[in-house]
């Protein structure tokens, strides 16, 4: 197989990606994204690496004869938190194929 620029230039690109990719990984760590349900009442923040940090709950939505409610509001707003951090972090990856710029190609784990 031959590289354009040959075997040296593609390393030389390969440890770009790569650095470029740890750096992402570092600023996804460190973007935030909130969703929430039960119109504000369960609110749900995920960082861009899909995790979860913080979950707030009203004290109005608590109601210990129905617990249920809580728990579906609860999953709602981490699903939803979970879905906009998946999407932002595939964004911000697709940006690095674009300033390597190589095409973003969809299901590379991004």
């Amino acid at each position: 197989m031959q590289f354009p620029g040959g075997m040296k230039e593609a390393m030389k690109q390969i440890r770009k990606m790569q650095e470029l990719m740890e750096r992402k990984q570092q600023e996804l760590a460190n973007l935030r994204v909130e969703a929430s349900s039960g119109g504000g009442m369960v609110k749900v923040i995920a960082n861009g690496r899909e995790e979860i940090v913080d979950i707030q709950i009203s004290k109005e939505v608590v109601d210990p004869n129905d617990i249920e409610m809580l728990e579906d509001l609860i999953l709602a707003a981490i699903k939803e938190a979970q879905a906009k951090s998946k999407e932002l972090a595939q964004r911000e990856m697709a940006s690095i194929m674009g300033q390597l710029g190589l095409p973003n190609i969809p299901g590379l784990g991004f």
